[in-house]
């Protein structure tokens, strides 16, 4: 029988024993193992591993350009910190319907659009977006953009026009734009038989919904920051719109924007777009979804797209936003959102409704006044 060799202590074992154990953990464990002794502390603070728990969570990094992006703003440590942790914003107001005036011309330009020293401290340059989607723990699609893209004209039409970043639309020469980005059953997709089928029991869409992760870092080059504005996982979705092969599904964040916007914060909306394609095999045929879109967009809690400039000084003003790595309560913060805005809605409709009952009532005396001085 073999004997197995006693240790004595956990200095008596070799360091490259210490530095491989660690280097097969995932952040928040390797995080946890630092804690407990001088030689797991000393050594989870290298950045290669660090930089080994970052690309297994987001392998866009894997480009050089990219890893000395994050080099230049404080290493993969700070970069997992920064951002695996979600956004947690419960910060938002009350609804009250008279925050909200009805023409936006009715705001002071400093209300809308920010104080102009800000605004000169902040351009579309300084923005990069890193992005991987994820079904079912294996990447299927990373992307990087460098800047915002269509904001030659800053001082022009992008400042004023509402804000949006089609990404499958942009390629920056490391990617192949030609390339699609497909789902089929050898990515563990249920085949489907007919898309009628799909309509009753929705096996497809519940596959996707819950297989689907999307992350969305923001960094800014010039104060050397960065977030995920994305939620991993799905915060909602609707089947079969606008055709009855399409899928979207919606992630996103809550953000702030106190002294950006009178509404104070603003919801950072995510749109992944898959169409449904049935490609023949022989005799059989095989279900595919193709990813048509992915974008981002900023609205207001009135349902307002917000443009270009405030969009850039609100992406800032997220490289500073609270963040917990428990998701249910980043999920909390944008229930609350959701739940202030309907209310915000309903206090609205009411609003409108008792002017159209005081205009029918002020158009009836009208007439009747008008009635009694021709008799």
């Amino acid at each position: 029988m073999m004997s197995v060799a006693q240790v004595g202590s956990m200095t008596s074992l070799n360091s490259d024993l210490f530095y491989d154990i660690l280097g097969r953990l995932d952040g928040a464990t390797l995080a946890s193992a630092a804690c407990t002794c001088a030689a797991f502390c000393s050594i989870s603070k290298e950045e290669k591993i660090w930089e080994n728990v970052c690309r297994s969570l987001w392998p866009s990094i894997e480009r050089e350009d990219v890893r000395n992006l994050i080099l230049s703003i404080g290493g993969f440590r700070k970069f997992y910190a920064d951002c695996f942790p979600l956004i947690v914003n419960k910060e938002v107001p009350v609804a009250q319907w008279d925050y909200y005036l009805e023409y936006p011309e009715e705001w002071g330009e400093d209300d809308y659009y920010g104080e102009v020293d800000e605004l000169d401290s902040v351009s579309p340059s300084d923005f990069v977006s890193i992005v991987d989607i994820r079904y079912k723990d294996k990447s299927i699609c990373s992307k990087v953009l460098w800047g915002i893209p269509d904001s030659d004209g800053f001082n022009g039409w992008f400042s004023n026009c509402p804000f949006r970043i089609d990404l499958l639309s942009y390629s920056d020469g490391n990617e192949n734009h030609n390339e699609k980005v497909m789902l089929s059953e050898v990515d563990g997709l249920p085949p489907i038989t007919s898309i009628e089928r799909e309509r009753k029991d929705g096996k497809l869409w519940k596959e996707l919904r819950d297989g689907i992760k999307l992350s969305w870092i923001i960094v800014n080059k010039k104060v050397k920051q960065a977030v995920n504005v994305a939620s991993w996982s799905p915060l909602g979705g609707q089947r079969h719109w606008p055709t009855d092969k399409d899928f979207i599904i919606r992630f996103g964040s809550i953000l702030p924007a106190k002294d950006i916007l009178p509404c104070k914060v603003v919801e950072c909306i995510l749109v992944m777009k898959f169409r449904m394609i049935q490609m023949r095999q022989g005799e059989g045929s095989q279900t595919r979804l193709q990813l048509t879109e992915l974008s981002m967009q900023l609205e207001d809690m009135g349902g307002s797209h917000v443009n270009g400039k405030n969009s850039l000084l609100v992406l800032r003003e997220s490289l500073s936003c609270r963040r917990s790595k428990n998701y249910s309560e980043a999920l909390e913060s944008c229930h609350l959102y959701s739940k202030v805005q309907s209310e915000l809605k309903e206090e609205k409709m009411r609003n409108e409704s008792w002017l159209d009952r005081l205009c029918i009532i002020s158009g009836i005396a009208a007439f009747f006044t008008f009635w009694y001085c021709i008799i």
